[in-house]
């Protein structure tokens, strides 16, 4: 029967060490204040090129993360693995503004793919838009405001990186995933998602758009894509989240005094996360899920719905997803009831990822009961372990 409690389960691959390290790390990051002061000094370090690696891998980097390369995240994807759990990895390097950063950005993405073909433990590849795109140019295609001629052939440049993307992956059979981001210039992905969608999931999912539902207007959009699959015979990947960017959106939609896109309160976000959840459940005939959650309700709501109608536990069209170093208890303990299950890992150089480390460090001081839970989690499981010496 699954639980998330079995914390035995959760933390198998971690020893008493690697447990008490993660304790430290998550009780330093509990305290708001402390969070605050370390990004103002981190982002002060990396503006001076002051080095900060030094403290930085071994600790955050090293919990949140998979290495700075492909080949330094092989020791976490076999780890991984070896608890039937699959890894996505993340090239999460920020800050690219430039057309040759963009084009080594790409084939980054593409060696991911690459490797993924001989290796069983790489069940998906995933990028940002604006890893390998100016913010600027799509916030302007957003708008539709009227590109010049330079802005044109810069947009067919980030469509045909996107397309070599896509392409290698329906050649290779790795799905992969287009993250969400700002409203403010995701109907530019959504547009550039479908269309993809529309030329490569002629047979299956192979590639994946984001819905943050946070937003409460991505069911609406949903079932339209639903619809628009139907009528145009394509086949539909989701990734769902609740999302990453709320605190900038509300105030974002307050400073320039237009309706927030954001859902009244987070008991909304949940009623459409599972809404949602269901409605990619009745549209399995033409809908792949990846159920990104750190919500046990939301987590249990999917595997409930796959096991009570008979469907085959480790049916290729329902994933859940967590990012390394968080959940582990939902996680490993789905993996052990035989669910498809990866982690987001996270990896390239240090000082490329501190604004990811930033976000996960503020992530789980805001969000209520995060930290809280993990350390529990943590503490649980420590006293287990030294309750089974005596």
């Amino acid at each position: 029967m699954l639980t998330f409690n079995d914390t035995k389960i959760a933390f198998s691959d971690k020893t008493d060490h690697e447990l008490k390290k993660a304790y430290w790390l998550f009780k330093t990051i509990e305290s708001p204040k402390i969070v605050s002061l370390g990004s103002k000094l981190l982002n002060l370090a990396l503006a001076i090129h002051f080095p900060v690696k030094w403290i930085i891998k071994p600790t955050v980097f090293q919990h949140f993360c998979g290495g700075e390369t492909i080949a330094e995240c092989d020791a976490m994807i076999t780890k991984l693995g070896k608890s039937g759990i699959g890894t996505i990895l993340d090239y999460s390097a920020e800050g690219i503004e430039n057309e040759e950063d963009f084009d080594k950005v790409t084939e980054e993405l593409l060696s991911v793919i690459k490797e993924s073909i001989n290796n069983k433990h790489i069940p998906f590849a995933v990028f940002k838009v604006t890893g390998i795109a100016r913010f600027g140019i799509l916030e302007k295609i957003n708008s539709g405001e009227k590109l010049s001629t330079a802005e044109l052939e810069e947009y067919e440049r980030i469509l045909n990186r996107i397309d070599r993307i896509c392409n290698a992956a329906y050649l290779y059979e790795i799905p992969v995933f287009i993250d969400a981001e700002e409203t403010w210039i995701q109907n530019a992905i959504d547009a550039i998602a479908e269309n993809m969608m529309k030329k490569y999931n002629c047979g299956k999912a192979i590639v994946y758009n984001t819905l943050q539902m946070y937003r409460h207007d991505r069911i609406a959009y949903f079932g339209n894509l639903i619809n628009d699959a139907e009528q145009q015979k394509y086949y539909i990947g989701v990734k769902i989240v609740r999302g990453a960017y709320m605190e900038k959106e509300r105030e974002r939609a307050e400073k320039m005094t237009y309706p927030s896109p954001i859902q009244k309160d987070k008991e909304a976000t949940d009623k459409d996360y599972d809404k949602a959840l269901k409605l990619s459940f009745e549209n399995r005939h033409i809908v792949s899920v990846c159920a990104g959650s750190h919500n046990e309700k939301s987590n249990m709501f999917l595997a409930e719905l796959i096991k009570n109608n008979k469907l085959d536990i480790n049916d290729k069209r329902f994933y859940f997803a967590q990012l390394l170093g968080m959940s582990d208890h939902i996680s490993y303990n789905l993996a052990y009831e035989g669910f498809n299950v990866a982690k987001y890992v996270p990896y390239g150089p240090v000082n490329s990822v501190m604004p990811y480390l930033l976000r996960r460090a503020q992530e789980n001081t805001s969000v209520a009961g995060q930290t809280g839970r993990e350390l529990l989690l943590i503490q649980n499981e420590l006293k287990r372990r030294k309750q089974s010496l005596i």
